[in-house]
């Protein structure tokens, strides 16, 4: 068996083609809570929505990914737990927990365990296994953020999956294909190594 068959099996994530240790893994958790929230900059308002188009939601579901379930979870706990403290990183630059948003971002939580879940079983491996993982996890946040949209701003379910889910279908899309290039590429490159 190659080096290169035993980097790209099932059973592994691509954090953990990196040498083991605690350090590396607080590095990871940490940076995909950065990366998280960096991304969640990119913020395209929505009309008639409260909530914004994101890079946030693409790079949650990448640092599921990439990260495991654990560290994804982990890293996705610390960009709540420090955006709802306070810090403007949030969509746009928003903190605290008074938002319409923020059932999306505990939505993305959810979607990095299952994302790790599915890397660790290969899911990140070819283009079509990583779009149909992508859609699932954008499902799942969905699934969390639509019903906490009409909850806090008293929006009927209709109201809520037409401001929360409809105009984002595209760009879910266009992130997927995102994806269906960047995560077999990057298996690819560490086949190579």
């Amino acid at each position: 068996m190659s080096t290169a068959t035993v980097l790209a099996r099932p059973g592994r994530v691509l954090a953990d083609l990196l040498p083991a240790s605690r350090v590396r893994d607080a590095a990871l958790v940490a940076g995909g809570a950065a990366l998280t929230g960096l991304a969640a900059q990119i913020a395209v308002p929505v009309p008639g929505s409260p909530v914004p188009v994101t890079g946030q939601t693409f790079a949650a579901l990448l640092v599921g990914t990439a990260l495991g379930a654990g560290r994804g979870v982990l890293s996705l706990a610390l960009y709540a737990l420090v955006g709802m403290a306070g810090v403007p990183w949030f969509a746009g630059g928003a903190s605290g927990t008074a938002m319409p948003s923020l059932g999306y971002v505990f939505g993305m939580i959810l979607a990095a365990s299952v994302m790790g879940a599915l890397a660790r079983r290969g899911a990140d491996r070819s283009a079509w296994r990583t779009a149909g993982a992508m859609l699932l996890g954008e499902a799942i946040i969905y699934a969390v953020g639509v019903p906490y949209l009409a909850l806090s701003t008293g929006m009927s379910a209709g109201a809520a999956i037409a401001a929360g889910l409809t105009p984002f279908l595209i760009g879910d899309a266009v992130k997927a294909a995102l994806a269906m290039g960047v995560l077999p590429t990057a298996w690819k490159l560490a086949d190579r190594r």
